[in-house]
């Protein structure tokens, strides 16, 4: 969705000047070239050191001008399509898109309301509810799936995600082999790579590590979507305090030298390959140690993330619609209300994490659909004012004059439709037609809704023989390993 924020002067925007950015980038370039980076891939170290960088066994010192170079071959605009190639998700400025988050290790069960670990089904349903929800934009598998073997679970999470919904879908994989077997698995719901490759409908979220080093597995897969031109999410996220200075400033230079230096590695493997920009920079919470979801540091190092992208004119990936809460409660409600309208005024491109709670260790489909239902209100906010004449009405507020109403006219019908938001599952009735339907909570209608949902939702559905072609991969690749 394309916002109007021509004339809006929030923190959200403004939280930086050019100035301040600026000197975030000058100091992540003289980071770069004094201190360097570690990187633990030797083709990365060999493209770093043909390209210019200082290179000494495994730490290479990148001087500005890769950087800058980097930032140029680097395209603006990365596009996502729907599984079938019809376009959905243009990263480009002030267009905002949401979607779930990924791994979590526990959910919580929506018939019983218990608090355990994820199987494959709990892929399929969240992947089906993001098929059904009006305002999320895109999947990720909002759980480890435990019934399927440990080193493969990446590969059935993708297949129960492109079975059960048509949007772009967001992925981990867990290594090189694993990943070309998903852009296999992609592929053949797109009726071939060079389609895939044309109208991709996947991106791969990789992260550097904190402080300042490239694990092998993240520069293999990085430099595996360049040479398949499969957008990269490269995403950090040093913690205030543990992994990064406690300063939000010292942090982000932190985050930002760490994406750099990987979009010069992506880039000098391929130019031009599509790479995205972003993170966080939560907390670590001094009085508990956590890294906390639900805090406005949080919110704050993902604005500044996300300004950050602004000012390199890269699309962004950053997080919303997240709660440090264990439950369904007030404090999910506040926080992810709150940091969703942060996101969505920051201009995030990709913002993930809907259905997050428990400080990023849960997953909740009745806290999703909150999410969703908050998203509608912030994409509707955002949408600006219309001061056309049309919109202005000013023959007919002179038609009706003082003391009339505008209830029955044609361009009440016209346009109430798109000038009012119209929940469906928030509260909008009087207190005695609540009571008359049953005087639920809104937890308790999420459920309802959520079960409902799961049960008549129908995804649009492939090819039988393709479908069966998908569960081959992951079914071989099991048998392979056992």
């Amino acid at each position: 969705m394309r916002v109007n924020k021509l004339n809006q002067s929030t923190i959200g925007l403004n939280i930086m000047t050019e100035t301040e950015l600026n000197r975030i980038h000058c100091g992540t370039l003289e980071i770069l070239e004094r201190v360097g980076v570690k990187v633990y891939e030797p083709e990365s170290l060999e493209l770093l050191k043909r390209g210019g960088a200082r290179v000494e066994g495994e730490l290479a010192k990148i001087p500005p001008r890769m950087v800058e170079k980097a930032l140029t071959t680097a395209p603006p605009v990365v596009t996502l399509s729907r599984r079938d190639g019809a376009r959905a998700i243009t990263m480009e400025k002030n267009c905002i898109y949401f979607g779930t988050g990924s791994e979590v290790p526990y959910t919580i069960d929506p018939y019983n309301g218990e608090r355990r670990k994820p199987v494959k089904q709990d892929n399929r349903n969240a992947a089906l509810l993001v098929d059904a929800l009006d305002h999320i934009d895109f999947a990720m598998s909002l759980g480890v799936a435990t019934d399927v073997p440990v080193d493969n679970s990446d590969l059935h999470q993708f297949e129960a995600m492109l079975l059960s919904t048509v949007k772009p879908i967001l992925f981990t994989a867990y290594n090189r082999q694993g990943l070309k077997c998903i852009i296999q698995m992609a592929g053949l719901a797109a009726g071939g790579i060079e389609k895939l490759g044309e109208r991709p409908s996947l991106a791969l979220y990789a992260e550097p590590s904190s402080p300042l080093f490239h694990s092998r597995e993240a520069l293999e897969k990085l430099l595996t979507c360049a040479e398949e031109n499969i957008p990269l999410i490269y995403a950090t996220t040093p913690m205030l305090g543990a992994t990064a200075p406690v300063t939000s400033g010292g942090a982000l230079v932190v985050a930002n030298a760490e994406i750099l230096s990987g979009l010069v590695i992506h880039q000098l493997k391929s130019e031009g390959a599509p790479f995205v920009y972003g993170g966080g920079v939560p907390p670590m919470h001094m009085a508990t140690s956590v890294c906390s979801y639900g805090g406005p540091e949080r919110d704050r190092g993902c604005i500044g993330l996300v300004r950050l992208s602004q000012y390199y004119n890269l699309p962004s990936f950053t997080t919303a619609g997240c709660t440090d809460a264990h439950t369904f409660d007030q404090q999910a409600g506040m926080e992810a209300g709150f940091n969703l309208l942060i996101a969505g005024l920051a201009g995030g491109n990709l913002i993930h994490n809907l259905g997050y709670m428990g400080i990023g260790m849960t997953s909740c489909l009745e806290h999703l659909l909150l999410c969703n239902e908050a998203v509608g209100a912030v994409k509707h906010l955002l949408q600006g004012i219309n001061v056309s004449d049309e919109h202005l009405a000013l023959d007919l507020i002179e038609k009706i004059g003082p003391g009339g109403h505008f209830l029955a006219e044609e361009h009440t019908m016209k346009h109430f439709r798109n000038e009012m938001y119209f929940p469906r599952t928030l509260n909008r009735k009087n207190f005695d037609a609540w009571k008359m339907d049953g005087a639920k909570t809104f937890g308790q209608a999420a459920n309802e809704r959520v079960k409902e949902l799961l049960k008549e939702h129908k995804p649009a559905s492939l090819p039988p023989e393709v479908e069966k072609q998908i569960k081959a991969i992951p079914a071989r690749r099991d048998s392979e390993a056992g």
